[in-house]
C-alpha cells in the first residue's frame, strides 16, 4: 500500500514528526512518500493518507489548509490520518485540539486526529514570532513524545494491513 505524509512545518519540529511516522510506516511494510502540502498536486497514486501541520495560534498553517481545500475531494474517497504539532510545556498548552480539526474529520472523513507536544528554540525564531512567544509565555524546548508518535503511526498501518488483508479476502 502506498501512503503519502504531508507536513506543513514552519520550522521543522513537525516535519520531523512526519518523518518518524513515515518511518514507522515504511518499517510496518508500507511504501511512504514525505511531501510538503504544496508540493502534493493529486493524490492518485497514493491509497492513504497522514496529513499534519503545526499550529500557530490555534490554526492550521495555511499549506495545509490549502491541500485540504483543493483535494478534499480525493481525500474523502481514501483513508486519512490527520495530526497537529505544538502544545508546549508540561502539562501542554494550549489544550485541546485547533479550531479547525472537528471540521476536518468531518468535511475529510478522517479516521482520526492526534496532536502532539511541539518543539520551540526561540532562537529560531523571527522578531514578529518572539512577541507572539513572549506574550504567551510559551516555553522553550522540546515537548514531542515519541514513542507515543511511534505508537500512533504503528496503529495506522495496523489498520491499513487489516483493511488490505480484509479486501483481499473479500476479492479472493
Amino acid at each position: 500500500m502506498d501512503v503519502l505524509v504531508a507536513v506543513a512545518s514552519r520550522h521543522g519540529s513537525t516535519r520531523e514528526i512526519a518523518e518518524v511516522i513515515a518511518h514507522a510506516l515504511a518499517s510496518d511494510g508500507l511504501t511512504v512518500t514525505l511531501a510538503e502540502p504544496d508540493d502534493v498536486e493529486s493524490l492518485e497514486p497514493y491509497d492513504a493518507v497522514v496529513l499534519g501541520s503545526s499550529v500557530y495560534v490555534g490554526r492550521w498553517a495555511a499549506s495545509a489548509r490549502s491541500m485540504v481545500d483543493r483535494l478534499a475531494g480525493e481525500l474523502a474517497a481514501r483513508p486519512v490520518w490527520l495530526f497537529s504539532s505544538g502544545p508546549l510545556g508540561d502539562p501542554p498548552a494550549p489544550a485541546g485540539d485547533p479550531d479547525e480539526v472537528p471540521s476536518l474529520l468531518t468535511r475529510l472523513g478522517a479516521r482520526g486526529h492526534r496532536t502532539f507536544g511541539g518543539a520551540l528554540d526561540k532562537s529560531r525564531l523571527a522578531l514578529a514570532e518572539r512577541a507572539v512567544v513572549a506574550l504567551l509565555q510559551a516555553p522553550e524546548g522540546d515537548f514531542r513524545n515519541w514513542p507515543e508518535i511511534i505508537d500512533w503511526a504503528g496503529g495506522i498501518a495496523q489498520e491499513l494491513h487489516a483493511e488490505h488483508h480484509r479486501h483481499l479476502h473479500v476479492a479472493g
